[in-house]
Order: C-alpha cells, then structure tokens, then sequence
C-alpha cells in the first residue's frame, strides 16, 4: 500500500526528494534493491546534501556486497557534508572490509574528536587499532570501553569486546545494549504457540558462512552425518555463491538448501514460520553477516544459537546456547541471556575428512630457520593483546635463534608488530609472516613445522587451536573467565592434555618454555598419543551428541 501512495505521490511531485528518498526507503524494506538505488540517486540528484539519502544508499549497497560502490557513496556523503557522523562511521566501517585498518582508525578518531558519544565508535576505534596491532593508549582504552559498558552506554559492539575482556557479566551487558538498539524484538511473534506434530523435527540452519569459511569447515560433517530418521534439515544461507566444492557440500548435505542473502529478515522469517519450522539456530551471532533480526521475530517454537559467536546474544527471544562445560561451567549461567545446553565434548566441531597434506615443503620455503625453535600463533591480529605479545617476546629472548611464526593479514599489523618487537629488543626479523597457501590441507602440514602453538588471550584461538592439534602440535593456552578466552582449554581437555591450560601469564611463560627448550618431539608424541583414541571424535558422534542436544529442548 505505501508503495502505491509513494508511486504517485513521485509521479505529481518529481521534484520533491522526500518522495523519492521515502520510496527508495519502502522498495529497499521489499527487497526491491535495484529499484531501490534508482530513486535514492534522484533524491541525491535533486538534493546533493541529502544525507540520509546517501547513508542509505550506502548501507544498501553494503547488503548487496557491493562494498566498493558502498564506499564510493559514503565518500561522496563526506564531499557534501564534511563532518557527518553517520557518513564517517559508514566509511570508517567500510574501511575496515578492505582491511584498511589504520585508515578506519583515523576516520573513527575523526569521528570521536567530533562526537565522542557516537554509537559503538569508541570500540570500533579500538577495534580497529587492535586489527592494525596499534596498542598505543591501550590500557586507558580498554578502561573507558569496560566502564561504558558497565554505565549501560552504546561504547562497543560485543564481537570487539570480546578481545579486550574476559570479563563474562560485562560480556552480557555488552550484548544486551547491542541486541536490545540493533536487533530489538519484532512487533509481534509470528509463531504463537502453535503445536507441530512433524514425524521428524524440522531444524534450519541459518549462516553466511556455507563456504570456505571457518564455521563451513568446522560444521559440514556434523550436518552430514545428522539423523535423518530423527531430523529434516534447512539451510537458510545468507552469504556468497563462492562455488567451492565445501559450497556444493552444503548445498547437498541439507534436505532443503534456500539461498536467501538478497531476502529482507522479516521475509525470511515468514518463509521459516510457513515451513513450520520447530527449532532455528543462528550460526552467526555478531559476526560479519550476522541477521540476528531474523530470530527476532520468533519463526520457530526454539530458537538456538551455536558455533559462530563464542558468547551471549543477550536477547530473550533466544532460547538456548550450545556449548560444553568447560567452555561455559554451569556456574556461568548467570552470565548467560540463554538457558546453556551443554555437549559431552567441546563444543566446536571437527570434519575429520580434511587432513594434514603428507608432506610439506621444506622450513626454508616458508622463511623458517633450519634450526631454533619455532613458536607460532596463526591467529587473526585483532587477539593479539600487548600483555601476551610480551610474553612472547619474553619467550623469543630466552630462546637464542628462536622465531615467532605469525600469520600476515594487513600491513599495517606487520609493520607495528615489527615495531613492538624493536621496541621489547627483539630483532624484528625473528617475526616470521606466513602467507596463504593452496588449500587448508597444504596449511595444515606447514604446522608441522612448529614445536609450539602460543594461544591468544582473552579471545582465545578457536579454528586455530583445533588445526594445531590435528597436525600434532602442543598448544598453550590461558584458560580465562567467559566462552571466547575458556574454548582453547575444552580442545585441550578433549585432548587429554588440560596440563597445557595455564591460569596466570607466568605459568604460560614457563610451560611455553619447557615445552620449546625441552623435547618438542616428546610433547608432539604425547599428544599424539594421547589424541589416538579420543579427538577429534567422528562426525557420527558429533552429530549423535548435537541431536540429542536439539531433542532435549523445548517451546519457551
């Protein structure tokens, strides 16, 4: 109906960009995009300072993954008005896709500088000097996030807050602004306590991430191997077509595949209440791609969320949290929005079909020393906190010719690291920058190369520890108080090596070098030993226990 009255009211005022930038407004809420950029460019066109125009086209080519025109449009925004916050915030964020991380510092310190109270910028500024290891005023930082937060204050979104605390009742907090501003409660249920009487429970998964991705290489052989007696499966994808073969595994391994990424949440969410769906679980929580709004408003009698975000959505329109009890004790649960439903093993799944390749190529290749001990961390930059870089450097100094093996993701990370190095007194050329490689198999036989994996603190290495434990490599990890900074340790007990979980830095220190200045060998053998039997356990077992796990939950 609005979009019969916008036609002509466009139609008798074509020179009104009010009714242009109302109709793009209601056809891009339809889903109608491409329709949508047409009349935001004719009341850009007809109003060159029309702002909310331009942030929305923004926001919309944004959706559409046409980030490079998105920047394009918030760049345009800033030509016409210099100072606009939303316009700032738009290309500070867009700054961050291309991995532009100290060029997005500086638009959020723009932007700060103007409004110091601007929605989430004081953690997306932090967050993206923690991408471009930046740690300058870190510690007077990560103090006004944490207080903000506790004030109730919209200061940082709960992804980055995640790499700044283990703290797991701020962690809560922090998501409940975050749900309750962005993802707040639908105007009305569309499930109303309907009964389902499905011979086999009907469960959608709901990800952008059914590709080469971190969660699709995890997950695809749980789903595979789900009962299909007990479980009709949904896969409601909502990221890119990549065409891998993992893409294709997907695709074949739900009994329903529905590619959604150009539908409106509200769409989708009718789309699952017509199929009657019983149980929805978000895979994304507020990771990139995340359309949380789709559970918002409750299309399933259970909604879950699982794997992709190691933490609270702090919303009540979800129901249940999976997770494992060492990951989430059962003390925890206070600090936890929804009722946690624990697996008998770590919560993060493994496909046991990916192996390390046979053979790697030689140290040499990958800029490694034939002799010295090789310490690793193949973690994203942003969990690199100063307190454990230091300890790092702690471990180089009291291990002469030793290297620091790091994975090289932005430039800017490379060039402060070397500099934080420099400035410990370590030569920067003792941090070695691995670079991407064919396939997940040729990166898993160059871990071989490592004698010890150093886990990240307070956001833990998730992918990153259960790769270097396929490949045989000890991990040391710090075990910390909320989901994200205590998943290293689940792997570890799962393991059968929880000895390598540390409680405070300096056992962290000391047990690295034990391990590294003693038999690396004898430890990668007792791992191994250790691991024979016990992890990573089939995908049969994984999808056994997950089932009995999606069998135990009930209508709210």
């Amino acid at each position: 109906s609005a979009l019969a009255f916008l036609m002509r009211a466009t139609e008798h005022h074509p020179l009104n960009p009010q009714g242009h930038f109302a109709l793009a407004t209601t056809l891009q809420a339809m889903g109608l995009h491409e329709q949508a950029l047409i009349y935001f460019d004719k009341a850009i066109d007809l109003k060159p300072d029309y702002m909310e125009a331009y942030n929305n086209k923004a926001t919309l080519l944004h959706s559409m993954n046409r980030q490079g025109d998105a920047l394009i449009s918030a760049e345009a925004a800033l030509r016409a008005c210099p100072g606009d916050e939303k316009s700032l915030n738009n290309k500070g964020y867009l700054l961050t896709e291309y991995k532009q991380y100290a060029a997005a510092a500086g638009i959020f310190k723009q932007l700060l500088e103007i409004n110091p109270d601007h929605d989430y910028v004081l953690g997306l500024h932090a967050y993206a000097r923690l991408h471009a290891c930046d740690w300058s005023d870190f510690e007077a930082n990560r103090t006004r996030i944490i207080e903000g937060v506790r004030q109730g204050k919209r200061v940082c979104n709960p992804m980055a807050f995640m790499a700044i605390s283990d703290d797991a009742k701020n962690a809560r907090r922090c998501a409940e602004i975050f749900s309750q501003h962005r993802f707040p409660k639908a105007p009305q249920a569309l499930w109303r306590g309907e009964t389902y009487l499905h011979r086999r429970k009907r469960v959608a998964f709901i990800s952008a991430d059914f590709r080469e991705h971190p969660v699709g290489y995890l997950l695809i052989g749980l789903i595979e191997n789900l009962s299909k007696s007990h479980f009709e499966t949904v896969g409601i994808s909502l990221g890119i077509r990549d065409g891998s073969s993992l893409y294709r595994r997907y695709r074949n391994a739900f009994d329903h595949y529905l590619d959604c990424a150009d539908k409106p949440s509200a769409e989708i969410a009718r789309l699952m209440r017509a199929m009657e769906i019983d149980i929805a679980i978000d895979l994304s929580g507020y990771t990139a791609g995340a359309r949380l709004d789709i559970l918002s408003w409750r299309a399933a009698p259970v909604q879950m969320t699982y794997l992709g975000f190691p933490g609270t959505l702090g919303t009540d329109y979800v129901d249940y949290l999976i997770g494992d009890r060492i990951s989430i004790p059962d003390s925890a649960q206070p600090h936890y929005a929804e009722k946690v439903l624990h697996l008998p093993h770590c919560y993060l799944p493994r496909d046991t079909g990916i192996q390390p390749a046979a053979n790697a190529p030689p140290k040499s290749e990958f800029g490694l020393p034939e002799k010295g001990t090789v310490f690793c961390s193949f973690n994203h930059d942003y969990k690199i906190a100063p307190t454990i870089f230091s300890a790092w450097m702690d471990l180089l100094r009291s291990a002469p010719g030793s290297v620091l093996w790091l994975m090289k993701l932005n430039d800017d990370a490379r060039a402060n690291l070397a500099k934080a190095a420099d400035a410990h007194g370590i030569d920067p050329s003792r941090l070695v920058f691995a670079t991407r490689v064919p396939s997940i198999e040729d990166h898993l036989a160059r871990y071989r190369h490592a004698d010890v994996c150093l886990d990240t603190f307070p956001y833990n290495g998730h992918t990153t520890t259960s790769d270097a434990l396929l490949a045989g490599v000890p991990v040391v990890t710090l075990t910390g108080n909320n989901f994200a900074s205590r998943v290293a340790s689940s792997l570890l007990h799962d393991a059968g090596v929880s000895q390598w979980c540390c409680q405070d830095i300096s056992r962290y220190i000391e047990l690295a070098q034990t391990i590294a200045l003693g038999d690396p060998h004898a430890a990668k053998r007792e791992l191994q030993e250790r691991c024979a039997d016990r992890w990573p356990i089939s995908e049969k077992q994984q999808a056994l226990a997950f089932g009995e796990i999606l069998m135990q939950s009930r209508s709210i």
